[in-house]
């Protein structure tokens, strides 16, 4: 199964492209969507929706897993990273790929084991469940991996249920 992980964000758009079979990971791709501060608000809409549009058009997967927002204190940060969110979950629904969001704590606790886990110990862990040689960067495309991973324990665990 081809699962694509966001990280939404406004300045920032992480994604996680893998594919798990038969309980394997293998890493597809992965990377960050940066729009320039300089740009119209509408122009940054519409280049995260361009390139999430052309990764899925490139990539074909089967869902879309991406993170909840959680802000505690920046009204404006959360509104802006809401909007990044709602054109990443638009660009799968217009192809119709079904889209699975999970809390922070939900990612934590699926990689790691532990929800409470730290940014280093969930960036650690994507490194060694995706056999990779360096932790991803930037952290955003590390967080797109956790979530993409996320989602396949997920469907594990569905499936034994």
């Amino acid at each position: 199964m081809i699962i694509l992980g966001i990280d939404p964000g406004f300045g920032i758009t992480g994604f996680g492209v893998i594919d798990y079979t038969g309980n394997k990971f293998k890493v597809i791709d992965y990377g960050v969507v940066s729009t320039d501060k300089s740009e119209l608000f509408s122009s940054r809409l519409k280049s995260i929706f361009d390139t999430l549009s052309f990764i899925i058009d490139k990539y074909h997967p089967e869902c879309m897993a991406i993170e909840e927002l959680f802000f505690n204190n920046n009204a404006k940060t959360a509104i802006m990273a809401a909007h990044g969110r709602g054109v990443a979950m638009l660009a799968c629904t217009e192809k119709d790929i079904p889209i699975f969001e999970y809390t922070p704590l939900q990612v934590k606790q699926n990689v790691v084991g532990y929800g409470r886990a730290d940014k280093r110990q969930v960036q650690e862990m994507v490194k060694m469940i995706l056999n990779l040689k360096t932790i991803p960067r930037p952290d955003d495309a590390a967080d797109a991996l956790a979530i993409a991973i996320c989602h396949a324990h997920s469907l594990l665990s569905a499936e034994r249920v």
